[in-house]
């Protein structure tokens, strides 16, 4: 089953190899990288691989993963949004980013809500998690924003930072 969903202004479907271009603008931003990390992407060919081994490796997995979120009006590409199966978390997460331009226009949340609805109805995923960086303060105002309720501070691995740990019950909007 492909993925695509679409909202009054968006449109969130699967990312593709060709979709490389824009992941390698988005996983440099600086904002990606202080927020989420560096994910050593530096290259086309590196792109491409982020894609397979990332995303479309979940899709084959799980059924789910992270979604290219695109404007209706052009298809340009903004930003990632989708839920993800990490070792390290009891339950799925959301995970989104988007290129600076598009924040404080209220893309995050119609993205968001639309792959939470997918998740809840079409996935019948119970409790789903979300992290963010303790300073994060747009992320954090988002979650709370869809229900999200900050539960503790965590380590996704040893060598890693803290991250602010949220869930959002199956009984939430």
């Amino acid at each position: 089953m492909r993925f695509e969903v679409e909202t009054d202004r968006l449109r969130l479907r699967e990312f593709v190899l060709d979709d490389a271009e824009f992941i390698l603008a988005l996983l440099n931003q600086p904002s990606f990288l202080r927020f989420i990390g560096d994910k050593g992407v530096r290259t086309i060919e590196e792109a491409r691989a982020y894609i397979s081994n990332g995303p479309i490796k979940s899709y084959l997995e799980h059924g789910f993963g992270l979604y290219l979120v695109e404007l209706n009006t052009s298809h340009a590409p903004i930003g990632m949004c989708g839920v993800l199966k990490r070792d390290t978390l009891e339950h799925v997460d959301l995970g989104f980013a988007f290129l600076p331009e598009f924040w404080g226009k209220g893309y995050a949340l119609e993205a968001a809500s639309a792959v939470l609805k997918y998740a809840r109805q079409a996935l019948e995923l119970g409790e789903i998690l979300a992290i963010t960086d303790p300073d994060n303060e747009a992320s954090i105002n988002l979650l709370q924003k869809l229900a999200f309720r900050f539960q503790r501070m965590t380590k996704l691995s040893d060598e890693s930072t803290e991250v602010k740990l949220f869930a959002q019950s199956p009984e939430a909007p």
